[in-house]
Order: C-alpha cells, then structure tokens, then sequence
C-alpha cells in the first residue's frame, strides 16, 4: 500500500484537512516543473500526486491546490461557461462540503454572499446534515454539492434540501463519482464492513455507486437537469495538461 493510500485510510479526514495547509508549500516546491497545470492557480508541475482511498489514481491531485480532476473540471467550465466570476450582481451561494481549493477564491469574489456548510468539515461555516438543512426556502441562487451524495443513506432527500434552498431560478452543479458503464444506481446496505465497502464501492465511506440514472433521479425532485461532457469541449493536449478525467459528466441543474 503506498504512502498517501496509507494515509487517505488511516488519518479522519478533518485532521488530513487541517494538516494539508502546512504541507502544500513543500509539496508544490518539490515537484514544481512543465508537465502538468493547474488552471486554478496556473502554477505548473513536472507530476502531480496520486489519489484514492482503494485504487490510486496518479498524477491527479494538485500539490498547491489540493484539487483534483474534478474541482479542476468545474473551475475551467464555471471560467469558461458561466458569469460566475464576472457576474456584476451579487448572488447567494450555497457550498455544502467546501473544498479548499475553492475556499478562499469564492470568498474574495465580491459578487458572492459565499456561505459553506457541513456536518463534519472544520472549515465550513455552518455545522449542519444536507438532510435538514438550516436554511429557509428559496435562499440561494447558486447551490454547490460535490462528491457528498454518495455519502448520504437517504440521497432524495438531500436533493429534495438542496432544490428547496435553491431559488427559482438558480443553478446548482452536484457532481458524484459515476459509473458510466452502469445504466441504473448499486446500493447493499448488507455490506457493513469498512474493507469490503472500500472495494466494492471504492470508498470505505461510500454507501452507493451511482449510476446513469443518477440523472433521473435529480428530475425527479423537480431539477431541470442538463449532462454536460465538458471535456469533450476542451482540447485533448489540455485535457492531459490540465489533469481531467476524460468523459466525466457534469450535471447542471437549474430550479424553475
């Protein structure tokens, strides 16, 4: 087992947190160099870090950011796509399990009224469980949950919270891990073990495997749901460059 599986398994994850803003300086030192990118701080590396909790994926997690393949998708399509940043409205966002790689740059932007929450995260605003969030309906214009659902034993109705606080009108992008080969959601609430769940669902945390249905099954809490493969719109030498997953599937959705 390599070092950083080891520690992915080992150490809970509000302490890896904690104890990653005093080894990101070192880490983006050391492995400085011109093959890969990070777009969301533009700082570039010979390798990036591997990652995984069961089976490591290397040169995926971004030794000054933190980031991995996903936050890197979001942050070029949010640049790319969308008045995100540029925005000269101010609008409400809602960040459910925030990710240090975006922390601090959302909280500068002036166009946001940038409020985090979580049940266990040290860095978030608001203590709170996504299935009985704290917040009136209609709140926010924007709604960020990523990589959170595959947590949560009753997932509907953390959608059913999420699309509630969402304002008509507003946006949320909910990414999850997803199988694309599978056509419908695996969940056994039989298998209890830590081990056994770390390699059959790939997390020892992870109580499902989201499927393609996982689409659906945001419709039908009354998202109106677009599938975007937005690495199929980015240059293939930047895809590699830029350490994306190729194929993932971000699924925007919008509240009317």
């Amino acid at each position: 087992m390599s070092v950083f599986k080891t520690v992915l398994n080992t150490i809970p994850r509000p302490l890896l947190i904690k104890a990653s803003y005093l080894v990101r300086p070192l880490l983006s030192w050391w492995l400085k160099g011109d093959n890969f990118t990070d777009p969301i701080d533009n700082r570039s590396f010979r390798k990036m870090l591997p990652y995984g909790y069961e089976t490591q994926r290397e040169n995926v997690l971004s030794p000054s950011t933190l980031s991995l393949e996903r936050h890197r998708l979001l942050w070029l399509y949010l640049k790319n796509e969308t008045d995100f940043f540029t925005a000269s409205q101010k609008r409400k966002l809602l960040h459910i399990a925030p990710e240090q790689c975006f922390l601090k740059r959302f909280r500068k932007l002036d166009n946001l009224d940038y409020i985090t929450s979580d049940l266990e995260s040290p860095i978030a605003d608001v203590k709170a469980d996504i299935c009985d969030l704290p917040f009136d309906d209609n709140t926010f214009d924007i709604v960020f949950c990523n990589h959170v659902l595959e947590h949560i034993p009753d997932d509907r109705k953390a959608m059913e919270e999420l699309f509630r606080v969402m304002k008509p009108g507003g946006f949320g992008i909910f990414q999850i891990p997803q199988d694309l080969t599978r056509a419908t959601t695996f969940e056994d609430n039989s298998i209890t073990d830590p081990k056994e769940r770390a390699k059959i669902f790939g997390q020892y945390d992870h109580v499902r495997i989201y499927g393609l249905d996982y689409f659906e099954k945001l419709r039908s809490v009354g998202f109106k749901v677009n599938e975007i493969n937005y690495t199929d719109q980015i240059e293939k030498i930047d895809v590699q460059r830029f350490a994306l997953a190729k194929g993932e599937i971000l699924p925007v959705c919008f509240k009317h």
